[in-house]
C-alpha cells in the first residue's frame, strides 16, 4: 500500500471518528434536552391534576345549587353553629324589642334596678328557646330554603342586586329576618302578655319569605328596624368578590386544564428516557402540589376566619368552612394517597439495591405464603362443591341485607354486579370439580379381580 493510500485512509478514519464524536454529543445534547423537558412537563401535569380537582370541586359543589346546599345543610345540627345562631338571633332580637325599657317601664319605681338582671335572665331563656328552635325540623326547611335562595342568586352579588346576599360598602351579610321573625313568633306563644299586643307574624317556615318581612316585623314591634338588622357578616366584600372571580375562572377553563394536563402527562411520558424516572417524580410532584395546596387553602381559611369575632362566632366560622371543605379535603386526600403510591411502586420497580432486595423479600414471602397455603387452597374447591347449594343461599341473603339498608340505583347495581359474579364462580368452581373427577376416573387404570390377570395382548 502506497503512502497516499494510507493517507487517504487515515483521514478517512480521523473524519468518521470526528462524525462519530459529534453524534454522540448530539445525541448527549438531545438526551439532556428529553429529560429537562420531560420533567417540565411532569410538574405541569401534576399541578394541573391538582389545580383540576379543585376545579372540579369547586364546579360539582360550589357552583352547583342541589349539591351546595346537601353540602350546607348539616350546618345547624353541629354544636358551634346552633350555638352562634341561636347567640346572634338573640342578640337581635333584645335590640330591637329594647327588652331592659319594656321591663324598666311595667315595673314599679322602686323595682326599676331588678330590670337588668331579670332581662339576663330573660335573654338566657330565650337564648335557650332559640337553640331548641334551631334544632327543629321546621328550622331545617327554612334553612335549606334559604341557602337554596342565596345560592341561586350567589353570582348577584358580583351586581350587587341579590334579594337575600347585600353587598354594602366593604361587607357581604346573609339575611336572618326570617329567623327573628320566627323567634318572635315562639317568644310570644311562650309569654303572650310581653309584648302588650298579638304580633300576629308570618309563619316562614316552609321557605315563603314575603318580600316585606323587614316592615312586617317592624310595625308588629313598633319600630322602624335598620337596612341591616338581622344581617350576619359572612365576607368582606373585596374578598369575595376576589373568590367568586377565581371560582368563575377556575369552572370556564377546567377543561382546558384538564386537556394541558393529559397533555404534559402524555408528552413527558413520551420525551422521557426513563420512564419509570418519570413516573417516580408524578408521584413526588403530586404529593407536593396537594401538600402545597392544602397549605394556602389553610392560610387562605387563617385569614378569612381572622376577620370574625373571636368566640362563638369564631367557632362557628371555622366549623362552617371545614363542613364545607370537606369534600375537597377528601380529594385531596385521595391524590397525595395516589401520588405516594405512584412513586413508591415506581421505585420499587427500578434497579437499586433497595428495591432489588425489597422484591426478593417479596417474592420469598410470597412462595412461603403460598407452600403454606396450597394445601387448604387445593382442598377449598373440594368443599365448595360440597356446599355449593348452601354458598349460593347466603350470597343471596347478604346481598339482601345490603340492598336493604342502600338507597340508591348505583349502590343496587353494584350489589347486583358483585352477586351475579359470585354466582358465576360458583358455578365455574362445580362444573371444574366434577370435570376433574371425570378425567381423573378416565385416566386411572383398569384393575383386574384378584385371581386372575389383567387382560390384554
Amino acid at each position: 500500500m502506497s503512502e497516499g493510500e494510507l493517507a487517504r485512509l487515515r483521514a478517512e478514519v480521523l473524519a468518521l471518528r470526528s462524525e462519530l464524536d459529534a453524534r454522540r454529543a448530539r445525541g448527549r445534547r438531545l438526551a439532556v434536552a428529553r429529560r429537562c423537558a420531560a420533567a417540565v412537563l411532569v410538574v405541569v401535569a401534576a399541578l394541573g391534576t391538582v389545580i383540576g380537582m379543585v376545579g372540579s370541586w369547586s364546579a360539582l359543589t360550589v357552583l352547583d345549587t342541589d349539591r351546595w346546599v346537601a353540602t350546607v345543610a348539616p350546618l345547624p345540627k353541629e354544636p358551634e353553629v346552633a350555638t352562634a345562631i341561636a347567640t346572634y338571633t338573640t342578640d337581635q332580637v333584645f335590640q330591637a324589642v329594647d327588652v331592659r325599657r319594656r321591663l324598666a317601664e311595667v315595673l314599679p319605681g322602686p323595682a326599676a334596678f331588678v330590670a337588668g338582671p331579670i332581662t339576663g335572665q330573660l335573654h338566657e331563656f330565650v337564648q335557650r328557646s332559640v337553640d331548641q328552635l334551631v334544632r327543629t325540623d321546621q328550622f331545617q326547611s327554612l334553612w335549606v330554603a334559604a341557602n337554596r335562595l342565596v345560592h341561586q342568586q350567589a353570582v348577584a352579588v358580583l351586581e350587587g342586586d341579590s334579594q337575600v346576599i347585600a353587598a354594602t360598602g366593604d361587607q357581604v351579610r346573609i339575611d336572618l329576618l326570617p329567623v327573628v321573625n320566627q323567634v318572635l313568633r315562639q317568644l310570644e306563644q311562650q309569654l303572650p302578655t310581653f309584648f302588650g299586643h298579638r304580633l300576629d307574624l308570618p309563619d316562614v317556615t316552609s321557605g315563603a319569605v314575603p318580600p316585606r318581612l323587614r316592615a312586617i316585623v317592624g310595625d308588629a314591634l313598633g319600630v322602624t328596624l335598620p337596612e341591616n338588622f338581622a344581617q350576619f357578616t359572612v365576607y368582606r366584600g373585596d374578598e369575595l368578590r376576589q373568590l367568586q372571580q377565581a371560582v368563575v375562572l377556575a369552572k370556564r377553563w377546567l377543561y382546558g386544564v384538564i386537556a394541558v394536563t393529559v397533555a404534559a402527562f402524555a408528552g413527558a411520558l413520551w420525551a422521557s428516557t426513563a420512564r419509570r424516572r418519570t413516573l417516580l417524580q408524578f408521584g413526588v410532584w403530586l404529593s407536593v402540589w396537594v401538600v402545597a395546596v392544602t397549605a394556602t387553602i389553610r392560610v387562605v381559611k387563617g385569614q378569612v376566619l381572622a376577620q370574625v369575632p373571636p368566640g362563638v362566632y369564631r367557632s362557628a366560622a371555622d366549623t362552617a368552612v371545614t363542613v364545607v371543605f370537606s369534600g375537597l379535603r377528601q380529594s385531596g386526600y385521595v391524590l397525595l394517597v395516589a401520588g405516594a403510591l405512584v412513586a413508591a411502586l415506581a421505585y420499587l420497580t427500578g434497579p437499586g439495591r433497595l428495591p432489588t432486595w425489597a422484591r426478593s423479600r417479596a417474592a420469598a414471602g410470597g412462595r412461603w405464603l403460598w407452600l403454606a397455603a396450597r394445601p387448604a387452597a387445593a382442598a377449598t374447591p373440594a368443599w365448595i362443591r360440597r356446599h355449593v347449594d348452601l354458598l349460593r343461599i347466603m350470597g343471596v341473603v347478604v346481598a339482601a341485607v345490603v340492598a336493604s339498608v342502600l338507597s340508591s340505583w348505583t349502590g343496587l347495581l353494584v350489589v347486583a354486579t358483585v352477586l351475579g359474579m359470585y354466582e358465576v364462580l360458583l358455578t365455574i368452581l362445580g362444573r371444574g370439580g366434577g370435570a376433574a373427577r371425570r378425567r381423573a376416573g378416565l385416566a386411572a387404570p383398569h384393575r383386574a379381580p384378584e385371581g386372575h390377570p389383567p387382560s390384554g395382548p
